[in-house]
């Protein structure tokens, strides 16, 4: 079916188009707004036939699989295309307003979509090689978002972004490498099937085993976890800030994304002989790795975001603490005896994810407003930005709450859930490591709204005006928050379907696999 290749296509098609239409304000203008709406529209389309018949796969070029090159769309890759997509509209229409003329002129549009085009592809490819090939778009794309302004803080932090993802390319080119060696293929279907049943297709599961760790230590990177983490505070101090919250809200999620389909999809029939304190099977394996970064994630970056005094920097250690609260659920699934308890938890961390992304999205799209309208983010220099702008005050207090998880907004659930997913499986040290991040997000947001927005107004903040624009950008994505907290009963069911879609490997294979024998144009 072509509708798995829409939002791709919709990216591609509007990279190109802004390509050309950099030289017309209005005309680049329109092109981005209109090709992140329709790019919102083809993956709402893309969810609703998921949902309604199930995994949806396309071959390119009509090659069929494990061969050619396999796009699939089941209910956890739609799931993460809908959070892109809630994302990116909104970034897209702040940055119209926040990037500089000259940035927007040479190339942030293009570059923008082209680094889209990298996500989606990321989230429906269904095979390791290509898996690459997209998230090296996604990369490239974003070295340049990052330094487009060429400051020296950009251009130092965008240079050592860039030397450690050359090392994580190469780490994964090697594991990729030795994993079509080790079983002969590279279509994570055919990838399960083998490795599932070894004998079978003569395939020694110890160096496969190994060099999946180094494929997971890639994604690990990707998503910013404890101990690959040292990118993320400058590189979000340092770009833009459509940019940073694009990078907070959804190229982190790429890499948890790629964790979850590795563990559970390609790995969840595989069976290693292991010995003590891992049991004989991969998410007995992973369990306890994910269990590590995840706490190690939230002690670290909760203690890095309470130790701040810059706002951008309470956000960007923030997401270190955050994403280790998104892999903490991702452990208990690994390590849960229960397939109730195993699809909670996967649920719970969707949720979070989804709850992450806008809330995380919205907080660092006000710290820019704020800065922009006083000149600086520093805690020590502001106080009473609620009292001087309630609008924007209030957009940042209900990120926060988010964050936090109050009800009854979106985060509310997602720590629900997790809390719920933890005493299931009866995790104990899940349960704590919960606790604790919730306790540390308390105490960082806390501390960020009472020096910043609390009290009376610091003399920069008394001469803000700050640009009813982007003011209205924000308080929209902070409705988002809202609406996604009361109306959540269809969130929950779309990504319960996509923790299902997770665990489902068979159903996985079985689409591809029909699509390899269907020779019916290219897709099913």
């Amino acid at each position: 079916m072509t509708l798995v290749i829409a939002p791709i296509l919709v990216a591609l098609v509007t990279a190109v188009v802004s390509l050309f239409a950099r030289p017309f304000e209005r005309l680049r203008s329109a092109v981005s707004v209109a090709g992140a709406l329709s790019y919102a529209a083809v993956v709402a389309l893309l969810a609703r036939e998921v949902l309604a018949s199930g995994p949806l796969t396309y071959q390119v070029g009509d090659w069929a699989a494990p061969f050619g090159i396999t796009l699939v769309a089941d209910a956890l890759a739609a799931f993460m295309l809908a959070l892109a997509a809630l994302v990116v509209v909104p970034v897209v229409v702040f940055g119209l307003r926040a990037i500089e003329e000259r940035a927007q002129r040479v190339a942030y549009h293009p570059l923008f979509f082209f680094m889209l085009v990298g996500i989606s592809g990321a989230f429906l490819t269904g095979d390791i090689f290509n898996l690459f090939v997209w998230f090296e778009v996604m990369l490239m794309s974003s070295y340049v978002l990052v330094v487009i302004y060429g400051t020296p803080e950009a251009t130092g932090a965008t240079l050592r972004y860039v030397a450690l993802n050359l090392v994580g390319s190469a780490l994964m080119l090697v594991s990729i490498g030795g994993l079509y060696a080790v079983t002969g293929t590279l279509n994570m279907a055919d990838l399960s099937r083998r490795l599932a049943d070894p004998a079978a297709y003569g395939v020694n599961p110890a160096p496969a085993l190994g060099l999946t760790v180094l494929l997971f230590s890639v994604f690990a990177l990707k998503a910013g976890v404890v101990p690959f983490h040292f990118w993320v505070p400058e590189v979000y101090r340092a770009a833009p800030a459509p940019v940073t919250a694009t990078l907070a809200g959804v190229v982190k999620k790429v890499g948890v994304y790629a964790m979850i389909r590795l563990v559970f999809t390609v790995l969840g029939g595989a069976a290693f002989d292991l010995s003590a304190p891992f049991s004989g099977d991969a998410w007995g394996f992973y369990g306890p790795v994910l269990f590590v970064l995840a706490v190690a994630s939230i002690v670290l970056g909760g203690v890095g975001a309470v130790g701040r005094d810059d706002l951008s920097g309470v956000l960007a250690y923030s997401s270190i603490s955050q994403v280790g609260f998104i892999v903490l659920p991702v452990a208990i699934a690994a390590g849960a005896t229960s397939t109730a308890v195993r699809t909670l938890a996967l649920t719970a961390a969707l949720v979070y994810a989804l709850n992450h992304a806008v809330a995380k999205s919205t907080l660092f799209l006000v710290t820019d407003v704020i800065e922009s309208a006083t000149g600086t983010d520093d805690l020590r220099s502001l106080g009473g930005v609620a009292g001087r702008s309630p609008i924007l005050g209030g957009a940042f207090f209900l990120g926060a709450l988010a964050l936090v998880g109050t009800p009854p907004l979106s985060g509310f659930w997602g720590k629900f859930l997790v809390f719920d997913a933890a005493v299931g499986a009866g995790a104990t040290g899940a349960l704590a490591a919960a606790l604790g991040g919730a306790l540390f997000t308390i105490a960082y947001m806390t501390r960020a709204w009472n020096r910043g927005f609390w009290g009376e107004a610091s003399p920069s903040v008394e001469e803000m005006k700050p640009d009813r624009g982007l003011v209205t950008v924000v308080a929209a994505m902070a409705l988002l928050v809202v609406v996604i907290g009361v109306g959540f009963d269809p969130v929950y069911r779309f990504a319960e379907a996509g923790a299902n879609a997770a665990l489902s490997r068979h159903d996985y294979i079985d689409a591809v696999r029909f699509a390899a024998t269907a020779g019916n144009g290219g897709g099913h």
